[in-house]
């Protein structure tokens, strides 16, 4: 294990060196940027094992935002989601002009609790967002039979982890750079409804294409990364990242209109490059998750060994994408962290008590062992 090398949650965390050679080949074939076969075969393949029509945009906010627009969303229609989630999920429901309305959290899954979300139900309210938080399962079954009782939709935000079976009709995936599987960027958006496919397939092909500035970007992002992490403790990583955040080099995973709670309605293919990258993930997915449940069994048997506290539903089957621990001042252990090459800010802080332990694929077992020993000093 590199010491020098952070122990982190978005430092590129896919990027091993399979992947980087991957990228490095599509950086040198220009004319696959845009478009390719990988699209078809990609989406083809993930249409096979998720038994749906599957249509892919240029992010997992993207592909939610377009099933919303199939759906027929208007002005004033309600769709709940939960309150612990990323703002880009209400964001794209604001930009199909519906209103999002915040359920609570059961604290042992970090997904909605069912009976609040029951009691946000109106006569505006067109869809329930299941999100399975950091791969732990939310209760699809007992929100498919909420969603019958009311006529309403049920969409699952399959953005942390990539079920093997999805229960609902509808549902969204991210192919982001911290995600189940990464494309850099790219969603995907599957519908078990004939009529809402076609009108899928319709923004699908309707979609702009990004320039190859923009994808260019894009694949520079692995590149960098991975020039910078080994040396960030040291400070040369700092500095490469630096300068290019100010050359402007690097796409942001959140823009600074979406952290202030706005998104362009407008649809983007999903670069070739990107669903090239997605699909070579998507195949690596089993050993991606047996490296996951090999990190979540190993920080469930330190948890219950240093007495720390997580959601009581999360077991050593879950290939989490994090895992959760329940402190009294996480921002505070963050600080303290940081100063030992150790970043846990993942954009997920907006919960208080809740410090999230990283399970990507380039998180090595040395690393989760240093970062229990640590944490057992400060907790």
């Amino acid at each position: 294990m590199n010491f020098f090398s952070p122990i982190h949650h978005l430092f590129a965390p896919h990027v091993d060196t399979e992947y980087l050679l991957q990228t490095s080949k599509l950086c040198f074939a220009p004319w696959k940027w845009r478009s390719g076969p990988e699209q078809q075969i990609f989406s083809a393949e993930l249409s096979k094992n998720l038994h749906g029509d599957v249509f892919l945009f240029s992010s997992g906010r993207e592909a939610f935002f377009a099933l919303l627009t199939a759906l027929g969303i208007r002005k004033g229609d309600e769709i709940i989601v939960q309150r612990y989630t990323c703002i880009v999920v209400p964001n794209a429901i604001m930009a199909a002009k519906g209103r999002a309305i915040y359920a609570d959290i059961d604290m042992n899954t970090l997904n909605l609790d069912i009976q609040h979300t029951e009691d946000q139900i109106s006569n505006m309210t067109r869809a329930i967002v299941c999100q399975h938080t950091f791969g732990i399962p939310s209760d699809t079954s007992a929100l498919q039979s909420l969603c019958e009782q009311y006529d309403i939709h049920l969409i699952e935000d399959c953005a942390h982890f990539i079920p093997q079976a999805i229960e609902a009709n509808y549902a969204f995936f991210s192919f982001g750079r911290d995600k189940a599987i990464s494309g850099i960027s790219g969603g995907a958006v599957l519908s078990r409804n004939p009529d809402v496919s076609r009108k899928l397939k319709e923004l699908e092909e309707n979609a702009k294409e990004h320039s190859l500035f923009y994808i260019k970007r894009l694949l520079g992002y692995p590149l960098v990364y991975a020039a910078a992490r080994p040396f960030y403790m040291i400070g040369i990583g700092k500095v490469l990242l630096k300068c290019a955040q100010i050359v402007g080099a690097l796409v942001p995973i959140v823009s600074d209109k979406e952290k202030k709670g706005s998104m362009d309605p407008v649809l983007f293919h999903i670069p070739n490059t990107c669903a090239t990258l997605a699909l070579y993930d998507y195949k690596r997915l089993h050993e991606k998750n047996a490296h996951r449940h090999m990190l979540t069994k190993f920080y469930l048997e330190q948890a219950k060994k240093h007495g720390w506290r997580f959601p009581s539903e999360i077991t050593e089957k879950f290939p989490l994408q994090k895992f959760p621990i329940f402190v009294n001042n996480p921002d505070e252990i963050r600080k303290k962290l940081k100063r030992r090459n150790i970043h846990l800010s993942d954009g997920w802080e907006n919960c208080p008590g809740i410090l999230n332990l990283p399970t990507h694929p380039t998180m090595t077992m040395g690393q989760a062992k240093r970062l229990v020993d640590v944490l057992d000093g400060l907790l």
